[in-house]
């Protein structure tokens, strides 16, 4: 029976990855901005088996509540052994080149807020040295495209964090998952034109428990993402600034 905390917990990937721990009893502490959702996704959670279900709601941008809120879920659940941050939002790209301000917030929301709360996860596990910290980035952070840099700036910052908090925490038998969806057919994506290379929710949340059970430290997400990824980023600069990406 683990003892996980879901930041983020009403985006359809968390919502589907809580699904499949549901099964073997899990604990959950779900934490997430709308309380209705929360409430519906709660009551399904226990339906399917989970042990106990505790929700709290929380804005991502208060950074000076992240501690306090850390603090009680550890103190609600105990021992953890998963915490998955999986918040974030799909900023729009012209209004954020054309509104520093627009373009801070989303760099908040998406990048800064999460180091944050990975801050102060990573001090509490690294005493109870065991345990898992799963992320849910991006294949946008691995090369930056005119169509949403601010947006893969995000992610790709927390994907360079990540791998220095993974050499750290590995001393003290923590594991760190940097998860890289590709494109994934969400809410967040409804208006965009679906295609083959797209995923669903639900089969993406089967890959992260797989990943997370066996404690690895990275991972795109369908596995064809890391051979597409690896071609983008080798694309010469005079060829890639003709693209329309």
């Amino acid at each position: 029976m683990k003892n996980i905390i879901i930041f983020g917990a009403t985006s359809a990937i968390a919502e589907e990855v809580a699904k499949l721990f549901a099964i073997d009893k899990a604990n959950f502490y779900l934490i997430a901005r709308d309380a209705s959702k929360l409430a519906v996704i709660k009551q399904d959670l226990n339906v399917r088996g989970a042990s106990s279900v505790c929700t709290v709601i929380f804005d991502a941008n208060r950074f000076e509540l992240h501690e306090k809120l850390m603090e009680a879920a550890f103190q609600s659940l105990g021992n953890i052994d998963i915490i998955l941050i999986a918040h974030g939002s799909l900023p729009n790209q012209y209004l954020c080149q054309t509104d520093s301000n627009k373009a801070i917030e989303e760099l908040n929301t998406n990048g800064l807020s999460v180091i944050s709360l990975l801050t102060h996860a990573a001090a509490r596990m690294e005493l109870q040295k065991s345990g898992n910290i799963a992320v849910i980035t991006s294949v946008a952070g691995d090369r930056g495209r005119q169509s949403n840099y601010v947006y893969g700036a995000a992610k790709g910052m927390i994907s360079i964090f990540l791998q220095g908090l993974s050499q750290r925490l590995s001393k003290s038998g923590v594991h760190v998952l940097d998860i890289k969806p590709g494109f994934v057919d969400t809410p967040m994506t409804s208006e965009f034109t679906k295609g083959v290379l797209w995923a669903k929710p639900g089969s993406i949340a089967v890959k992260i428990k797989k990943k997370i059970s066996k404690n690895r430290s990275f991972s795109y997400t369908p596995a064809f993402w890391f051979v597409i990824m690896t071609l983008v980023k080798f694309i010469p600069k005079f060829i890639y600034d003709k693209l329309k990406l």
